[in-house]
């Protein structure tokens, strides 16, 4: 190709200018923003490869991590809407957000704080803070001991993560709550940071207590969980993967596809892949790579559809899901999973 032609070919499509005007609905902004700049197109793309995964004929396994103060972000009922409306089959968490979502269902709040504050009068006041969000203290024990009774009604056995919230979740009756919606549509949740949440001080206390009473506990086997992530991997044509932020959620959905190629030489990484993160790739942790960078560990297919925004989830995710959203009608035939754990 001579000069020309190349310069042409670099100067051929116009940057879309956004017109209020003009645009009526979701689908409408989201579809400008593709075509504009920046982290507008980057959120633009995004929504497209949702979509993409959801219209898909192959039916791909969509998996979703959820990372980072999400509850607390106001994220909740939104994040449960997507089981409601099978926008996701598989979630990997951190523990922090099912407890968060946990302490909700249970009639407790998170309420508008500032950054701005006396921290040690918070503690004073038994105020926790997380940025410009407060949350009960008091509250928060008290959640703690109630997963503590409800760990000590448990037959003393090895549980994966899942099956111990999908027990949890069948306590649960708020309609708005993750947990009630991942037992009540059968979508699996897995908790491979469970110990580094306040899930995990109300296990701590518990096995405190079995120990003093010398009595057989329940154990969170994280190894169950590995087997059984590996293997919804490896039993689909397809997968695709949304990360919220990044850390263990992130890496433990990448991971699954290296499990299943161990396991069963299943070569084929997630065909689709996107996230939205405000963390950055340069100091080389998990939270901020890149997803070219999962491809050399054959995490994401060689060709997958992908795309990443760099942008506050609570602002990212509400419009990409306003776009779903108002196109649900396109999903609604989509089949949903059903999982078979006890032939794993």
């Amino acid at each position: 190709m001579d000069l020309e032609k190349r310069r042409k070919a670099f100067l051929a499509k116009e940057v879309a200018q956004i017109n209020f005007e003009e645009i009526k609905s979701f689908h409408e902004l989201i579809d400008i923003f593709s075509k504009m700049s920046f982290q507008a197109r980057a959120l633009g793309i995004c929504a497209k490869i949702w979509e993409k995964m959801l219209l898909d004929s192959e039916r791909p396994t969509i998996f979703l991590g959820l990372a980072g103060a999400l509850i607390a972000g106001g994220l909740r009922k939104l994040i449960a809407d997507m089981i409601k409306l099978n926008f996701v089959d598989v979630i990997v968490s951190t523990g922090a957000i099912l407890y968060q979502d946990l302490y909700q269902a249970r009639g407790y709040k998170h309420y508008i704080g500032s950054p701005y504050v006396d921290d040690s009068e918070l503690f004073s006041l038994n105020i926790d803070r997380i940025y410009d969000t407060f949350v009960d203290e008091e509250k928060f024990i008290e959640t703690d001991l109630y997963i503590s009774e409800f760990a000590n009604s448990l037959e003393p056995r090895a549980y994966s993560s899942r099956e111990f919230l999908e027990l949890l979740a069948g306590k649960i009756k708020d309609e708005n709550s993750i947990l009630y919606n991942s037992k009540k549509y059968g979508v699996p949740i897995y908790c491979p940071c469970i110990a580094d949440s306040s899930i995990g001080i109300g296990l701590a206390h518990y096995f405190k207590e079995k120990k003093e009473k010398e009595e057989d506990a329940i154990k969170i086997d994280p190894i169950k969980d590995n087997y059984e992530i590996a293997n919804l991997v490896a039993k689909s044509k397809k997968t695709g993967a949304i990360y919220l932020g990044g850390g263990v959620p992130k890496n433990y959905i990448n991971d699954a596809v290296v499990i299943a190629d161990l396991l069963y030489g299943s070569r084929k990484g997630h065909e689709y892949a996107i996230q939205l993160t405000m963390d950055r790739p340069e100091h080389g942790g998990l939270s901020g790579s890149t997803l070219e960078e999962a491809k050399s560990w054959g995490k994401l297919a060689r060709d997958v559809k992908k795309a990443t925004a760099y942008v506050d989830i609570t602002i990212g995710l509400p419009l990409i899901f306003a776009y779903l959203y108002e196109r649900r009608e396109l999903y609604k035939h989509r089949k949903r999973l059903k999982f078979n754990f006890s032939n794993l």
